[in-house]
């Protein structure tokens, strides 16, 4: 503590004179103004104020910090630029040792486990596994240049050769399957004879092991990042036999390859070892599961609530708990709003063992540019852009508790250095900068630090803005010097944090693997040709939202050549239908060369098999008065339920129609009838259900339905009441998907639209 009773004692000598030295730093804040000077020298100025400010500067830099325990938590690249860098940068290897690790060797990264999107979700096939690829992009960032010298007796120009080996080996992706270890070796260029003969053999045996171990038969076909592989195989050395792993050998597995690397055991840590997925909540009532689904589907509306769904109940590393009790610092890395710290923190016990340790500075660092799909719309005003302080509001809406405890001071990037050009460029690109808003951000009770913590060299080479993992350690370093100097926190404005609630688990208990199986045992029986059961694997694959159950109310898809398709496209393009006579969903056959098509029509046509034989007639008859013809009635009659197969028992079913807006006879209950005006266009029952199954799973589908949902976007205005039941309908039509079609009715997705949407009253 020598070190930091010393920079009290310059603060305090600094501090005495009416302008005193520390008045030729520009920035406001004192934090703000020791980083600056930490990070960018003394100012020009008379030796009489000078001076000591060099003297200040010289003891932050030696701050000595090598024994002072850290926790980072994040989610991929932006905890991985955090530790060490982005490793998967080609650049990386130039400077691999800077960051956390460098100045707090006794970091340890808690990394977010939902991710589901490329080689990581290829690997949820075939595993009952945690998301890897986070956990993998992080351990590479956590080699330290000190442990590969003293565990391998490297020199420094061996060390940095090590790291380019490793870079090279660990982000090598292969998209055909690979023959043997050499031909994998070849295509990823990378030399294992220039590694330290421990650590060549440690990763030459898990290569071997991929060619060997019939578990990984199925994964060696898929495209993959090679180092989620060696991960995978690395936790699979613990296992024996079968597919089942246990949280005991998934730490085992990361910490064995971590210390084989050259970092050691504990640095990385899983937030949970119960596989997860990631849930979110749009302000329309749309819940989507995935964070890929997520991100790809640009749902056009703010997320109102996330949520993770466990697989079982959640086990949280004792490792995760003992480490966050031990640290002086926490710091929680930029990222993805909703799917780096939120997750993790929605872990059970994870966001409460932060609180209860109030001897550690805690700093959430700012994201900072508007990520689609998460941050390009404002839940409070969608049509506003967002700022920082709508950052802090999300965090405190999905954290358990809020974010009472949790932060100390937030380190936010300042813009003021960034050419305006770059800002500019960035624009054009459609790319915008999350805004510091910084009294409210005040107001809100966070202690706002603005500090110039982009890359300099990443901004000359690439013209890109990103935060550089040295600036930002030697930042965290200065906000632990300066920290009893940080101002109290004030009175926040936000309001009572929601109550922890009891985690959300799978009633199937039902890992992404397993459902794979299924769903391949499932179509297995049904008749298709094997291309068009490729794609729609595929299709389903996707789409974690369908349940195995939906499966079960068509034997099969027939393509159906152009010349032979049956139906009138008088009124509709959709290519597909669902048979109840043959129980096949008919897709013309040119469709099916067009991915995107074929994926829509299939779900129109799965959508529609859930209705089954419900309707035993159609029928549009013509309305007539007085000789002249003013539209049409169409009906419907229901099949009696004892010859019915559908999805929907009675109540369901009737309800749905009702919210199809066709309306039942009074005198023939099993009677359903809508009126048709003139030569207006109208969307039958059964493929208003097709079209709105697609478009609930992805409203990029079903540009007609996306049309009629277009009312959540607009003010209810007095003049037109019917707009409030139109809007009632539509809410209610969505909830009835969500709830009912898609079985989300747990309680807790409830709360999150009763307790933050404030509806227009019918």
């Amino acid at each position: 503590m020598t070190g930091i009773k010393a920079i009290n004692n310059s603060l305090r000598e600094l501090a005495v004179a009416a302008f005193g030295p520390l008045d030729l730093l520009p920035q406001d804040s004192l934090a703000e103004k020791l980083i600056g000077l930490e990070l960018h020298g003394v100012p020009a100025g008379p030796p009489r104020l000078t001076s000591g400010l060099a003297a200040l500067a010289d003891r932050l830099a030696g701050l000595d910090t090598r024994d002072t325990e850290v926790v980072v938590f994040g989610g991929g690249t932006g905890l991985s630029n955090v530790i060490g860098g982005d490793s998967r940068n080609p650049t990386w290897p130039r400077d691999p040792f800077r960051g956390m690790k460098e100045i707090f060797p006794r970091t340890r990264s808690i990394v977010c486990v939902t991710d589901d999107g490329g080689s990581t979700g290829e690997l949820l096939r075939d595993f009952p596994l945690i998301a890897l690829g986070d956990l993998r992009h992080v351990l590479l960032s956590s080699v330290q240049q000190a442990r590969l010298q003293r565990v391998y007796g490297l020199d420094a120009q061996g060390a940095a050769l090590v790291v380019r080996v490793l870079h090279d080996l660990f982000n090598y992706r292969f998209t055909a399957r690979p023959d043997n270890v050499a031909t994998l070796l070849a295509q990823a260029r990378c030399d294992m004879a220039a590694l330290p003969a421990a650590m060549g053999q440690g990763l030459g045996d898990l290569l071997a092991r991929l060619f060997t171990d019939q578990r990984f038969e199925p994964a060696l076909g898929r495209p993959h990042c090679l180092g989620n592989l060696l991960l995978a195989m690395a936790i699979y050395r613990e296992v024996e036999q079968g597919l089942a792993v246990s949280g005991a050998a998934i730490l085992a597995g990361i910490d064995w390859l971590a210390e084989l690397i050259g970092s050691y055991a504990g640095a990385v840590l899983p937030c949970t070892t119960t596989p997860a997925c990631f849930k979110a909540l749009y302000a329309n009532g749309v819940l989507a599961t995935g964070e890929n689904r997520s991100a790809s589907a640009r749902r056009g509306y703010p997320i109102e609530r996330v949520f993770v769904e466990f697989v079982d109940a959640p086990q949280v590393p004792e490792a995760v708990l003992a480490a966050i009790a031990r640290a002086r610092i926490i710091v929680f890395a930029p990222g993805s709003l909703f799917t780096s710290i939120v997750p993790i923190l929605q872990v059970p016990g994870i966001a409460e063992a932060v609180r209860k340790n109030t001897d550690a500075l805690k700093i959430l660092v700012s994201n900072l540019w508007i990520q689609k799909g998460e941050t390009d719309l404002v839940r409070d005003d969608p049509r506003r852009r967002f700022y920082v302080s709508d950052l802090v509001k999300a965090y405190h809406r999905n954290i358990p508790g809020g974010v009472r405890g949790l932060f100390d001071a937030m380190l936010v990037l300042s813009l003021q250095d960034i050419p305006g050009n770059v800002l500019q460029n960035y624009a054009l690109e459609n790319k915008v900068p999350i805004f510091f808003d910084k009294e409210k951000v005040q107001a809100l009770g966070c202690n706002p630090v603005e500090a110039g913590i982009f890359s300099h060299d990443a901004l000359t080479e690439r013209q890109v803005i990103q935060h550089d993992p040295g600036f930002l350690a030697r930042a965290v370093r200065t906000v632990w010097a300066c920290r009893d100097h940080l101002p109290g926190r004030e009175k926040s404005a936000l309001p009572v944090g929601c109550e922890p609630a009891p985690p959300l688990i799978k009633r199937d208990h039902e890992t992404p693997n397993r459902r794979m199986h299924g769903m391949i045992e499932r179509l297995a029986g049904l008749r298709m040709t094997d291309t068009a059961r490729e794609q729609v694997t595929e299709v389903l694959w996707q789409h974690w939202d369908i349940p195995l159950g939906h499966l079960a109310f068509f034997d099969g898809v027939e393509l159906v050549a152009v010349a032979d398709w049956p139906r009138s496209q008088e009124w509709d393009n959709i290519f597909s239908f669902y048979e109840p006579e043959s129980r096949l969903i008919k897709i013309r056959d040119d469709i099916s060369q067009r991915p995107y098509y074929f994926e829509l029509a299939f779900l129109v046509g799965l959508g529609q098999s859930l209705l089954g034989n419900y309707a035993a007639l159609k029928a549009m008859q013509p309305l007539e008065t007085a000789g002249e013809q003013l539209g049409s009635l169409y009906r419907i009659t229901l099949c009696p339920p004892d010859r019915r197969r559908c999805f929907f028992n009675e109540v369901e079913l009737r309800r749905y129609l009702c919210l199809a807006r066709m309306k039942q006879s009074d005198a023939e209950p099993h009677s359903f009838t809508r009126v048709v005006n003139g030569d207006e266009g109208f969307t039958p029952p059964g493929l208003f259900f097709g079209l709105t199954y697609a478009w609930y799973l992805d409203n990029r589908f079903a540009s007609h339905i996306e049309y009629k949902m277009s009312i959540f976007r607009m003010g209810i205005s007095e003049l037109i009441p019917y707009q409030a039941t139109m809007y009632h309908r539509r809410r209610e039509l969505v909830d009835f998907f969500r709830q009912v079609v898609f079985g989300h009715d747990e309680a807790a997705y409830a709360a999150g639209l009763g307790d933050q949407r404030q509806l227009p009253q019918a």
